[in-house]
């Protein structure tokens, strides 16, 4: 007899604790589990890989949850916002939901006006992940199988990511992804959605942000590129020095959903991405990745979300940063290649650092 996963809920303020009266052995089952060092807690689910909370303290040492997300699992089954998801195969969009690949054109879900967002209609942050290795004090390793044609994609893929405790303060993501057969694109994120005063504390409008980006892939009315890259420079884009995030966004259409392009740090491997500080609690969320791209998501599609601990989110209710290549790279040649043949190995990492002061 296949055996069963026994969840325990404990809701606590600012976040809920999820653990296991059982391992589960069997792919379908859906399990939680805790991350713990100190007063830097995280919960996970092996639905999508996803994030669902990370409790962090503030100047005062006072505890919050500050990633948004669901009480139940359902609610992430019936999830159209990727909260805290792991995305693929391809993050972002696809213009059109089609593109060419060796000669052969491939047709993919048009789940986002006509073009494919996250990965299609039930990307990888739709499936249940295995759990390869877990140990609560350090690190859970999440695989996954992507079959061939799994929403439209060419190929078979081995993926993994591995959430890690990197030192007192950090947590280190590493996202791996392996060909099997065939050549294929792959443009893995992480999908949180960050408000450093509180998942449930109202809205990030007054959250101060830097991007080590002093250029943009620009879109048309679909958000798909338009294939040029333009300075930021001058422009409400400009995150170039720490500025608050509400001072100039409503010179946009009511929201941020850009991709910038990531200046490189001298002859770093990582660079520094992003750094987003909250003046009320004191915290501050550090974000350094290998990655060429940073979307930056100001959450102005949230339209009264309900979420864990009885919170509705509002518009700009958190902030998403998702390091990725490129949106539409497979559209166009002069963006960096996300073209990935057998023999070689996807690596995107990413690392981020919390602090209070």
């Amino acid at each position: 007899m296949m055996s069963k996963v026994v969840l325990l809920f404990c809701f606590l303020p600012g976040f809920f604790l999820l653990s296991q009266a059982h391992k589960h052995k069997h792919s379908n089952n859906i399990a939680f589990y805790e991350l713990e060092r100190g007063n830097f807690k995280l919960n996970f689910t092996n639905y999508g890989a996803s994030i669902l909370s990370v409790v962090t303290p503030d100047r005062y040492g006072n505890l919050a949850d500050i990633v948004l997300g669901y009480d139940s699992i359902k609610s992430y089954e019936n999830d159209t916002i990727y909260f805290g998801a792991l995305i693929g195969r391809v993050a972002n969009r696809i213009g059109g939901a089609k593109f060419t690949l060796d000669g052969k054109a491939y047709k993919l879900p048009a789940n986002d006006h006509g073009n494919t967002l996250h990965g299609g209609s039930r990307g990888f942050s739709d499936v249940v992940w295995s759990v390869k290795s877990y140990k609560k004090d350090s690190h859970i390793k999440f695989n996954y199988n992507s079959f061939e044609n799994e929403e439209g994609f060419p190929g078979k893929l081995k993926v993994s990511v591995t959430y890690k405790f990197f030192g007192t303060n950090k947590l280190a993501v590493q996202m791996i992804a392996k060909p099997i057969d065939i050549a294929t694109p792959v443009n893995l994120a992480q999908h949180s959605y960050w408000n450093l005063r509180g998942h449930n504390s109202g809205d990030i409008l007054s959250h101060i942000v830097q991007i080590h980006g002093s250029h943009i892939t620009p879109v048309d009315k679909d958000l798909i590129p338009t294939g040029q890259i333009q300075p930021v420079k001058g422009t409400p884009y400009d995150f170039l020095e720490p500025r608050v995030v509400g001072s100039q966004i409503h010179e946009l259409p009511g929201l941020y959903d850009m991709n910038y392009v990531i200046d490189k740090q001298s002859k770093k491997h990582f660079n520094k991405v992003a750094v987003v500080r909250d003046t009320v609690s004191g915290r501050k969320l550090e974000l350094w990745s290998n990655q060429v791209g940073l979307q930056y998501y100001t959450s102005g599609m949230l339209t009264d979300i309900k979420g864990k601990d009885g919170a509705i989110y509002h518009k700009y209710a958190g902030i998403v940063l998702e390091t990725q290549g490129f949106p539409d790279a497979v559209n166009h040649p002069t963006f960096p290649s996300q073209i990935v043949n057998p023999g070689e190995t996807y690596k995107h990492y990413m690392v981020y650092r919390f602090t209070a002061s």
